[in-house]
């Protein structure tokens, strides 16, 4: 079996090792800090407004500044940009971001610390067709990229200048694909393609990355890449980011369960987060992802792990049997804590999904309800709706309709008054011993609630799940993870790092999420099921790939996403592609249902899929045509009012 490592360790955090990379004065890689970067959206002929735009990233704390230069006029332009940072006191390295243009990316490398190069439109072809290669046609496709790529390298090499090979998932060539499929390996060919060219070169200053708006993708892309460079013997520092990940708190939960995944095996040196913001709100966040790895390597010690089951190259959800419509084929359920409140009454559970009209004397339910609330010791002195459950301690347990006990793991083994259907244990690593593994293996009613108190607590409950599996223990396991005193933005980006990484990995039948002084139950509820939607194991509502603005964006990408998630924002399970322009259009959205891409000043082309619809619609009739679109394929519905 080939290896499957793409970490120092899965249990004992460490960052893994990469080669030092200069970016002008900035070292990414090696033992130097997690770097954080961003882009500007200005047009990057606008000199003053890409400066100005430059500063405030930068005071933002920005370390690395990247600006579009999709043609030579604009990679002539970062000259004037870079003077006139340097005339205010300002020396921050400047990257060139580069698509299509290999002549605009020989000026600009000239010119810039760095540029960045998409090896699916570099010198590749993008027309959505399938070419039936043999060996002999292959090698000549890769010998005309090699002549035109070629004189990149050595200029870079002449002037010391790095180069990052981005490989986007949307963007892979029409060669990579007919070869390999959309897949993470074909992302990984892809850039393994550029770098074996650079390295025949004796060049090295070379950062890589992996990135996609589907989370799964990503981190199984980046994995595989690591996995690559060791069996190879290469160890190139990594870019971490989440494409196209949205605005706002879904922009956050995605990139959060991207890039934390990755941050919580060691993986990355620098990150950008991209939102469709203004570039300076994404270096808040950024830093609160990077900040949490500056002590991970104090933790508590968590057992080498010896035979791993899980395959961290592709998506497969653990098998469990189902207990209650808990498990087996169900979605990952949601559980909600009212443990904390004094008195838990029927108006409670509005901000957890559940409405109760007092004149109909009737629940209305949403499509983001929680599937059980935690009470604690106290009871409920209503009746409940018919979709939710409620769990109390097994000392306080009531035998009423939809009433569960929790036990924890030494509870659970003396206990005589136990649930026939339902009953939850609560147990971390170190109360998984053999014989209690074996007694709830026997017990046809237990779902088991994972714990941790371990500074690396996803590590942690990842070990003890695969304990669970290797001790062929297939009952369903809910992760919980407790936090307390944080804002709610670090709420957001912790809870989706640690449960996110572990459900990317296809483990867990549900997330709970305990959280003290650290967010109201409202947000509690939308950032659980934000989690869940995020790494795509329970659709509740409409997603959006929309990428983050540049120079090349064609409207105003702030305002426009607004208005189309204000008319589409009720249909649940569709994916809608924003894209500013061409080359974050069919590829970057890549697995959209619909898109809504710039392709000219005012003018909008839409999307079924990846099959262009309609070109060149108005802007101002494009949202209107969009749902018109939607309609036409039977996806549309009206929002209840």
């Amino acid at each position: 079996m080939a290896s499957t490592n793409y970490c120092s360790s899965l249990t004992e955090f460490s960052r893994f090792k990469t080669r030092e990379v200069s970016v002008g004065s900035l070292k990414i890689g090696s033992d130097n800090p997690i770097r954080i970067q961003s882009m500007t959206t200005t047009d990057t002929m606008d000199t003053m407004a890409t400066v100005e735009q430059s500063i405030r990233m930068i005071d933002a704390g920005c370390e690395l500044v990247r600006i579009t230069a999709p043609s030579k006029k604009e990679a002539e332009n970062l000259a004037n940009i870079k003077a006139e940072l340097a005339k205010r006191g300002y020396h921050t390295p400047l990257v060139a971001d580069i698509h299509f243009t290999p002549n605009a990316a020989e000026i600009a490398a000239k010119i810039v610390e760095k540029v960045r190069v998409n090896p699916g439109n570099y010198a590749d072809k993008k027309k959505f067709e399938h070419i039936e290669y043999n060996d002999e046609t292959y090698q000549a496709e890769l010998d005309r990229i090699r002549e035109r790529f070629t004189p990149l390298v050595k200029i870079c090499k002449e002037h010391g200048t790095a180069m990052r090979i981005g490989t986007n998932h949307g963007s892979l060539s029409d060669r990579i694909l007919s070869r390999y499929g959309d897949t993470p390996l074909g992302m990984v060919e892809s850039a393994m393609e550029f770098l074996h060219i650079c390295r025949d070169h004796d060049f090295h200053e070379i950062i890589l990355s992996m990135k996609a708006s589907n989370t799964q993708v990503m981190v199984q892309a980046y994995r595989l890449l690591v996995n690559r460079m060791i069996a190879e013997g290469m160890n190139y520092p990594l870019h971490l980011g989440v494409t196209e990940a949205g605005d706002g708190e879904d922009g956050r939960i995605k990139s959060a369960v991207g890039i934390g995944t990755l941050l919580e095996d060691g993986l990355g040196d620098t990150i950008r987060v991209s939102l469709t913001e203004e570039p300076e709100f994404e270096i808040p966040v950024a830093f609160a992802l990077a900040k949490r790895y500056e002590n991970r390597g104090s933790h508590a010690k968590i057992a080498a792990i010896e035979n791993n089951p899980i395959n961290p190259f592709e998506y497969s959800r653990r098998h469990s049997a189902e207990v209650a419509q808990v498990g087996g084929t169900n979605v990952p359920r949601i559980i909600q804590d009212y443990s904390h409140q004094e008195e838990i009454k029927a108006a409670n559970l509005h901000a957890v999904g559940y409405n109760y009209s007092v004149p109909l004397d009737k629940w209305g339910i949403k499509d983001q309800a929680c599937d059980f609330i935690y009470t604690g010791d106290k009871s409920v002195a209503f009746e409940i709706p018919g979709t939710l459950s409620v769990i109390q301690n097994a000392a306080r347990w009531e035998k009423k309709d939809r009433h569960y006990p929790i036990f924890s793991a030494s509870e659970y083994q003396k206990a005589n008054n136990k649930s026939h259907d339902l009953n939850f244990v609560q147990a971390g690593i170190s109360d998984l011993s053999a014989s209690f593994i074996d007694a709830i293996k026997a017990d046809e009613s237990v779902v088991l609630v994972l714990t941790t108190e371990n500074d690396h607590g996803m590590a942690e409950q990842r070990a003890a799940m695969i304990m669970l599996m290797n001790a062929e223990y297939q009952k369903p396991v809910i992760f919980k993870r407790s936090y307390a005193n944080l804002t709610e933005n670090e709420l957001q980006l912790h809870a989706a790092t640690d449960l996110g990484a572990l459900l990317i990995d296809g483990l867990g039948d549900g997330i709970w999420i305990d959280a003290v002084n650290a967010g109201s139950k409202q947000m509690i509820n939308s950032l659980s099921f934000g989690i869940l939607q995020a790494t795509r194991t329970r659709i509740s509502k409409t997603e959006y790939i929309s990428c983050p603005s540049c120079g090349r964006t064609l409207f105003d990408l702030q305002e426009t996403t607004a208005k189309i998630r204000a008319r589409t924002s009720h249909l649940k399970g569709i994916k809608i592609g924003i894209m500013g322009c061409i080359v974050n259009g069919p590829g970057e959205m890549a697995d959209a249902d619909y898109g809504y891409v710039g392709t000219g000043p005012g003018k909008i082309t839409l999307y079924k899929e990846k099959n262009v619809v309609k070109k060149n619609v108005p802007e101002t009739e494009a949202v209107d045509q969009l749902i018109a679109l939607i309609a036409e394929h039977g996806d549309w519905i009206e929002a209840e009012v």
